[in-house]
């Protein structure tokens, strides 16, 4: 019974965020955003249309598991665009190495599932997203960090994007770690309800469009970018570097 109406609230607030983001016209700022929560809401259904096949089913889960995997690295992206807008140097650079970085955590999981032997779906998909979410959290944690060094604002809507995604992922991390592979248990719960404060997050700091303020150095000089490409990619480097360490663990 909670299970579904957690489940009944999740789809009620995602098409609450795709009509505001319409309406707000959102949409088109963020495209990346709302076309993946577009497919979260629609691969719930799609699912709960083919849950009495069971053969079906799974095929269905694990095809949309791996394609919102993909879209959620890419909402990763779409964040530095935005908010690196008024510095195209360094969010080129961004973009590049979050490129080589998500690439190389897919790499180096898939290599220990081969590793292990044990080359199935559930392991497979456990090991790739335990690797994309690492990458994931570090990467808002070094733009929040370049964000607060420099002294750049957020706006409402990066802010609120930024806030509900680091609580999906830090939670999601948790539950990665702590959480059995099956069975409604308290984890099982812990994760469902903190999507839907995510989605709360995400509604009332997306309810209609803001314009960002523009810091006093939004168009920084020949020095000052050489100074903001150089914080960001050391801390890209950093971000790398534990996610090789955390993959290989």
């Amino acid at each position: 019974m909670l299970g579904q109406l957690i489940w009944w609230s999740g789809i009620a607030l995602e098409i609450a965020l795709l009509v505001r983001g319409l309406r707000g016209q959102l949409v088109r700022r963020l495209p990346i955003f709302y076309a993946y929560i577009a497919f979260v809401a629609l691969q719930e259904f799609a699912r709960l249309l083919v849950q009495s096949n069971k053969r079906i089913y799974w095929d269905v889960y694990w095809l949309t598991e791996f394609l919102g995997l993909a879209m959620g690295s890419l909402i990763v992206f779409e964040i530095y665009r935005v908010s690196l807008r008024a510095f195209p140097g360094a969010a080129r650079m961004a973009r590049n190495a979050l490129t080589f970085v998500f690439l190389t955590a897919v790499a180096k999981a898939l290599a220990n599932v081969w590793a292990s032997g044990g080359w199935r779906l559930d392991s497979t998909a456990f090991e790739v997203e335990r690797a994309l979410r690492t990458v994931q959290a570090a990467a808002i944690l070094a733009l929040v960090a370049l964000f607060l060094v420099y002294s750049i604002p957020f706006g409402r809507n990066l802010r609120g994007i930024l806030l509900g995604y680091g609580l999906f992922i830090g939670q999601r991390v948790v539950c990665l770690t702590f959480m059995p592979p099956q069975g409604h248990h308290f984890w099982f719960y812990a994760y469902s309800a903190g999507y839907l404060v995510t989605l709360i997050v995400w509604l009332s700091h997306l309810w209609w469009y803001e314009v960002s303020p523009v810091a006093n150095n939004a168009v920084p000089s020949d020095r000052e970018y050489q100074s903001i490409a150089a914080a960001t990619q050391r801390r890209l480097r950093a971000m790398r570097a534990s996610v090789r360490k955390a993959v290989r663990s």
